[in-house]
């Protein structure tokens, strides 16, 4: 298999998972980690490790993460997220319809502002001002602008501000404003499972995601494994709730793998991109108010909850978010991959729209 499948695996992946690079991220992110939450900071096992590799990436340490061991975290995720799914979750799926075309309109607005705000204040030329612009979905964007011939550094670079800034200060907003115990122990609920289902949750869950990515959905890792605990546990097949404490682990692998998509870049190539990328990720997050705002008139959800499912965050990291501050994370998930969607539908449509235009 190559490496830019979902699940690489391959003895490259393999041998990357002993290598200095992958050390010098433990190394770096555990000491961060307890240090934050030595200082009681929301969120610490993910803002710790992603601060200090981010700084550590940005000094021209070489820093990396093996894919086999973020998609292993990924669907560790996407199965504890799994365990809100249930046969009442599906009486409520009708209402997401109201709020996922505010989903829409919400995504088609923010192309057009930011977008023109780019193009007026930092000179980025159009289509590069559109992928940036974009309220998310960096990994498929990237792969769109590169087929443009767009500036890719200008797009990255963006996006990557735009998370630091969400995934720094969201939570610490959430810890403020909002009165909730973060996750809570589940050992109590351990002990009487059995391994069996958690191995058949598993398997099921890999199936998906080799055909959701077959098919081309995104985040075909955590759709796919959603999708595969959904139907087991509807079904009263397989069910298995993981222990709150291994979202520690995660929320370590994934704050470290925010902080080493800076490799290769500059704090020059940073600076000169910080200030627009900060007042287009603030236009962004009013957006984000307003369409939660109208959300909330549709659907009884807390207010916290449709502010960060129209969050313009990473879809992993803000599913990290849900899942800590007990959020409705599967609702939360459900319009982050909505949102993927209809950006992989939108940008598509909106170059082809220019491209005839010039050609007028």
């Amino acid at each position: 298999m190559q490496n830019n499948q979902v699940i690489p695996f391959n003895k490259e992946n393999f041998q990357q998972i002993f290598s200095k690079a992958f050390l010098l991220v433990i190394v770096i992110s555990v000491p961060s980690a307890l240090i934050a939450e030595y200082l009681s900071l929301p969120l610490a096992w993910f803002l710790g490790p992603m601060l200090s590799t981010s700084i550590t990436s940005l000094m021209g340490f070489q820093i990396k993460i093996p894919r086999i061991v973020l998609s292993a975290i990924l669907i560790l995720l996407g199965l504890y997220i799994g365990n809100y799914i249930d046969k009442d979750l599906f009486e409520q799926i009708h209402d997401w319809a109201f709020t996922s075309m505010i989903m829409l309109i919400y995504i088609l607005l923010s192309i057009i502002i930011v977008s023109k705000y780019l193009q007026k204040f930092s000179n980025y030329e159009k289509k590069t001002s559109i992928f940036s612009a974009a309220p998310g979905a960096l990994g498929p964007l990237m792969i769109l602008a590169e087929d443009q011939k767009t500036d890719l550094s200008h797009v990255a670079t963006s996006h990557l501000i735009r998370l630091i800034i969400i995934v720094t200060v969201f939570p610490f907003f959430v810890n403020s404003f909002y009165d909730v115990e973060p996750v809570i122990n589940t050992e109590e609920i351990l002990k009487n499972q059995n391994i069996i289902n958690l191995i058949i949750l598993i398997f099921v869950s890999l199936i998906f995601i080799f055909l959701f990515e077959k098919i081309k959905i995104p985040a075909a890792l955590l759709s796919g494994t959603l999708f595969a605990s959904g139907i087991l546990q509807i079904t009263d097949i397989a069910s298995y709730q993981l222990s709150s404490n291994i979202i520690d682990y995660c929320l370590l692998i994934l704050g470290a793998s925010v902080g080493c998509r800076f490799a290769n870049k500059t704090f020059n190539e940073i600076s000169k991109n910080a200030f627009h990328s900060f007042v287009a990720t603030l236009l962004l997050v009013l957006l984000g108010l307003l369409a939660a705002y109208v959300a909330s008139l549709v659907i009884d959800k807390n207010i916290f909850t449709l502010i960060l499912s129209y969050c313009p965050g990473g879809i992993y990291e803000v599913a990290v978010i849900a899942i800590f501050f007990n959020l409705d994370p599967e609702f939360v998930s459900f319009h982050h991959i909505i949102r993927l969607l209809m950006i992989l539908f939108i940008v598509p449509v909106i170059l082809k729209i220019i491209k005839k235009k010039t050609q007028n």
